[in-house]
């Protein structure tokens, strides 16, 4: 009996002992890492000189803002809001690939259909080159040098991610941080720690356009780039949909959640809102025949641009119904979408 007593009593002991030094490795984690912390918005203002320049924009018969928001796949927004154009749309790549097309048409002058394509290009290849060097601090900052250069151009893609209103780079930056410094604390491979910190958002970075948990992606794209199985591992097991296979899964994921559950760190969800408009770009993209969809107007519209060699007038509208069908099939949505197929056919031929 007292044999019993004395086990108990030890058991308890060591139980206080082992809660007690995991508080310390985590408070111990936190001190160390200071990260800031920006709420992002779905919606951006574009500043314009005068009043007047709202009509330019717009264009004779609507033809310009038509032809920006099919290159960009965003919703401008011209209302009586004194010298600003809002941008809104759910992808922020997208968004910022068109605030600064926007600002680069104003300050030139120059606004109509074929200049408007021109400047798109010209922004959406600033917004990779931003991305890029955004993915090159991050690892830097974290000191995990030679990553694969796709993957620091992934990683510099969630600059633009927002989860619960967190900045997604900012909050792979700090669990990297948290994650080395717990691995330090209990003896884990830090460097192991940190990149499976840093990259086990990765598959935020693609997964609205591939099929599966964001944790699933990402343990794909490390694979495919011949990462160590421990990084591997740590990244898909950080929502515990597979099971730990070494000591730093884990480690990441209580700094993902120490990281995401700091007050102030996360507001309320839009998360849900960013999925079906997600879900129905990926409803009409699963069309043949389709070249870019866009879910524009908060989702109550979608815009589908085809291929005019591959469908015709006729086919379009079958397109426009067939969409129309399949979404009635597998979504559940308040009021109604609007489904608009748009077929453009255009003749070149070079003077010379």
């Amino acid at each position: 009996h007292d044999a019993v007593k004395l086990a108990r009593a030890i058991e308890r002991k060591s139980r206080e002992e082992a809660e007690e030094r995991a508080r310390d490795v985590v408070v111990t984690a936190i001190q160390r890492v200071m990260v800031d912390h920006t709420a992002e918005m779905t919606v951006s203002v574009v500043p314009i000189p005068s009043d007047e320049m709202k009509g330019r924009i717009i264009g004779r018969e609507g033809r310009n803002i038509q032809a920006l928001e099919q290159a960009t796949g965003i919703d401008l927004i011209i209302d009586d809001t004194p010298e600003s154009v809002l941008i809104s749309g759910f992808d922020p790549v997208r968004r910022e690939v068109a605030r600064i097309a926007l600002g680069k048409l104003i300050s030139d002058g120059r606004i109509h259909p074929g200049r408007i394509e021109e400047v798109v290009d010209k922004a959406r290849a600033e917004v990779e080159l931003v991305m890029r060097q955004a993915g090159e601090t991050a690892a830097y900052e974290v000191g995990v040098p030679g990553l694969p250069a796709e993957i620091v151009r992934l990683l510099g893609r969630l600059r633009y991610r927002t989860s619960y209103g967190q900045n997604v780079l900012k909050h792979v930056v700090e669990t990297a941080h948290l994650a080395a410094s717990i691995a330090g604390e209990i003896g884990g491979d830090i460097q192991i720690a940190k990149i499976g910190g840093l990259l086990h958002d990765i598959g935020k970075a693609v997964d609205h356009e591939t099929e599966g948990p964001h944790a699933a992606i990402g343990a794909q794209i490390a694979a495919r780039h011949g990462l160590p199985m421990k990084v591997i591992n740590s990244i898909a097991a950080h929502h515990q949909e597979v099971e730990y296979a070494c000591l730093e899964a884990p480690i990441v994921q209580i700094a993902d959640a120490i990281s995401a559950s700091r007050p102030g760190a996360r507001g309320e969800s839009s998360d849900a809102y960013l999925k079906r408009l997600e879900d129905l770009q990926a409803i009409a993209d699963s069309f043949s025949g389709v070249e870019r969809s866009f879910a524009v107007q908060a989702g109550r519209e979608v815009r589908i641009l085809v291929r005019p060699e591959e469908i015709d007038d006729m086919a379009s509208m079958k397109l426009a119904r067939d969409i129309v069908r399949k979404i009635e099939e597998s979504m559940t949505y308040p009021g109604q979408i609007k489904v608009t197929v748009i077929r453009e056919t255009r003749a070149v031929e070079y003077a010379k």
